[in-house]
């Protein structure tokens, strides 16, 4: 038997705008639209895997686009301080990486995994490959930089491509003194087309890295599929049978309105509606910087979420509710 939620979460035609040139099907892609929490009443969630009970709510918050530009470093970096935003991970192409780079060479007990890139979204703002451009040519648009659309990634890269410049992120990561605890995928590219799937899961064995994945109950898959993942019958089974942690629940892309205080309340329904187990929420930090501003018309929504989550009203919220936060460390 298992229960399952669906949530659309303040959709109206202004949210498609939020991404600028995204289409529907990437915005699909990158998980933006759905709240999804589904869990199996008989079998053990990752939450009681972890050692806790049975009925407990635990919360990743989860900071990505790390290493994007430095108004994401410096809000992800005292973020860090005030305990809520426990892990996040980077963007290795990017040209403020270095900085995020240093920042976790000083703080190795910092839970920074990889945000693996095989796009370049933004209209001037943009990045290459970390691979020379003559090793992965199809993941390269007409400017010289990374696609900027999922469906142009699936399109023109081979496999082969995606294994090559995937394996040059998380080595240049390593040189640079990272140790990730864990991998996952811009704009969720990864999980577009099977065969970037399987490497990107053979690379987190390799590597001893997990990956970001939810437990494939059926409603789950149904509801990805809906959405236009290309989940196989193979592909669903070998998560079923992996031995790499399952989250039990997903919240991405929280839609709330143009101002602070409608944000912050769409935040405070996700949780009261969460359910038993392990939910992972993203969330884009940023400052209110010029250069955020310039970079990306959603820079309000990303100082919003930097302003909710190191206010103490926000973590005084998650005490009443019993939910305990953890990362991915």
């Amino acid at each position: 038997m298992v229960e399952s939620h669906q949530l659309m979460l303040g959709l109206h035609p202004k949210s498609f705008n939020l991404l600028e040139e995204k289409s529907m099907l990437e915005y699909l892609l990158s998980g933006c639209l759905v709240l999804s929490i589904a869990i199996s009443s008989n079998a053990e969630n990752l939450a009681e895997r972890l050692g806790y009970a049975s009925d407990a709510r635990i919360l990743i918050v989860h900071a990505d686009d790390v290493g994007m530009c430095h108004a994401a470093n410096v809000a992800t970096i005292e973020a860090f301080k005030h305990g809520m935003i426990k892990t996040g991970s980077i963007m290795v192409p990017c040209p403020w990486f270095p900085e995020i780079a240093g920042y976790a060479r000083e703080h190795p007990e910092a839970d920074l995994g990889l945000h693996l890139t095989l796009t370049s979204e933004w209209k001037y703002y943009r990045w290459r490959s970390v691979s020379p451009v003559t090793e992965v040519p199809g993941l390269i648009d007409e400017e010289g930089y990374l696609w900027r659309r999922v469906e142009d990634v699936v399109k023109h890269a081979t496999p082969r491509e995606v294994e090559t410049e995937l394996r040059a992120q998380i080595e240049r990561a390593l040189a640079f003194g990272i140790q990730p605890t864990h991998l996952d995928t811009h704009m969720g590219t990864i999980y577009a087309k099977p065969e970037f799937f399987q490497i990107y899961y053979q690379l987190g064995m390799e590597y001893s890295l997990p990956v970001m994945v939810i437990n494939p109950t059926p409603d789950v898959v149904a509801m990805y599929r809906a959405a236009g993942y290309p989940l196989t019958d193979d592909f669903v089974e070998q998560m079923r049978q992996s031995p790499m942690p399952k989250l039990d629940m997903l919240v991405t892309g929280v839609q709330g309105g143009d101002d602070l205080e409608s944000r912050r309340r769409a935040y405070d329904d996700v949780f009261q509606r969460l359910r038993p187990g392990v939910t992972q929420l993203i969330v884009h930090l940023g400052t209110d910087a010029p250069e955020l501003q310039a970079i990306t018309g959603n820079w309000e929504a990303r100082y919003d979420d930097y302003r909710i989550f190191t206010d103490s009203e926000t973590k005084q919220k998650l005490d009443e509710l019993g939910i305990q936060l953890i990362g991915w460390r």
